[in-house]
């Protein structure tokens, strides 16, 4: 079975998962992988399986027409293509459709994200999830609320994607010698609160800033600090800046699993999210996780996480107080983290569904 992996442009999150199943298919006795996104990803799956470039866009363009015809031309010799993103989907889904049915390969969908933005994104959100809807034999969505909402619009719903985090490695140093690298000679008295998300508006770090704020006025000693990158990166330094938090931006960083082992308490201020890697990463860190409860976040993390309502920073800041200050809230939820970890989805699942899956189209 020749299955074709096919995605757009993408900051990350997308484009890793991609990777990671394109390496368990071409692992799989009997199936033969090809993965086509845009050139600008291809070192990302080129070392793992075949790579085709095709150019899909984040939003559309005068350049579709030739991108459909890509499409048609790489699907030629394909048993199943699997679309990844909304975007992704609904251009595979025309392309699809233009041809004759006895040469026509069959169409898996996964959304990975809700659709946000102005009225006029929401008009192009609705077009393309009625395009997928009616082409898909089979739609997936990282989060339930991806899932109902494609169920509402009579797409054959398959159920849940399964998005599961890469292993981390062990920690290189010990807890105090990060703490004493991030927080001087204040290690011991200052607590560390950790988010790990790009500096992204999905992320909701102006949230985290603001939160970090009333922790100061409420006398709560801590150092916020953010690991990761993104396009809002300056303008969120200038802003916790003005606002005088105990915030600082690391950039990206390649020690994670030290910093998850530092922090006293691991946040996640995110407006929407499908099934989290960092949460998954918290979690099997064992931290203590305070989370906003969004998307598929509470499927995730389960009971192993205090949750908050999205963009309300007092709701935050009283939630993170309670773990800095309160140790068996603190040792409570690590230990619900370490045995949550431990339902946590794995490769070999992910494997399981998706050959399932495509044998049964």
């Amino acid at each position: 079975m020749r299955i074709m992996q096919l995605l757009g442009s993408s900051a990350g999150g997308v484009s890793q998962h991609v990777a990671q199943v394109a390496r368990l298919l071409d692992d799989a006795p009997g199936l033969e992988v090809i993965v086509a996104s845009p050139g600008n990803l291809a070192e990302k799956f080129s070392p793992i399986t075949q790579h085709r470039t095709v150019e899909i866009t984040d939003r559309p363009s005068l350049g579709d027409a030739r991108v459909l015809g890509r499409i048609k031309q790489l699907v030629a010799d394909v048993d199943v293509v699997h679309a990844h993103g909304l975007r992704a989907g609904a251009m595979a889904g025309i392309a699809l459709g233009s041809m004759a049915r006895s040469h026509r390969p069959k169409l898996v969908v996964t959304l990975h994200n809700l659709p946000v933005g102005s009225f006029k994104v929401q008009s192009v959100t609705q077009v393309l999830e009625r395009i997928v809807a009616l082409r898909a034999d089979a739609v997936l969505g990282v989060s339930s609320d991806l899932v109902d909402r494609m169920r509402a619009k009579r797409a054959k719903v398959h159920g849940r994607a399964l998005v599961p985090a890469p292993t981390l490695r062990e920690p290189h140093c010990t807890r105090d010698q990060t703490r004493r690298q991030l927080l001087g000679e204040s290690a011991a008295q200052t607590k560390l609160v950790l988010t790990v998300a790009r500096l992204a508006p999905q992320k909701g770090l102006d949230t985290a800033i603001e939160a970090s704020v009333l922790l100061n006025a409420a006398g709560v000693e801590h150092l916020w600090v953010v690991a990761g990158d993104g396009p809002l990166a300056s303008g969120l330094e200038e802003r916790a800046a003005q606002a005088g938090a105990a915030v600082r931006f690391l950039g990206r960083r390649t020690d994670i699993p030290e910093l998850l082992n530092a922090a006293d308490v691991v946040v996640n201020a995110a407006v929407w999210e499908g099934q989290p890697v960092a949460v998954q990463e918290a979690l099997r860190a064992g931290a203590a996780i305070v989370a906003t409860d969004v998307g598929g976040t509470r499927e995730t993390a389960g009971d192993a996480a205090l949750y908050v309502q999205a963009s309300n920073a007092e709701a935050m800041k009283v939630a993170v107080e309670q773990v800095l200050t309160v140790d068996q809230v603190k040792t409570g939820l690590q230990k619900r983290a370490t045995k949550r970890s431990q339902q946590l989805p794995t490769e070999s699942e992910v494997l399981e569904s998706l050959t399932t899956l495509y044998q049964g189209l």
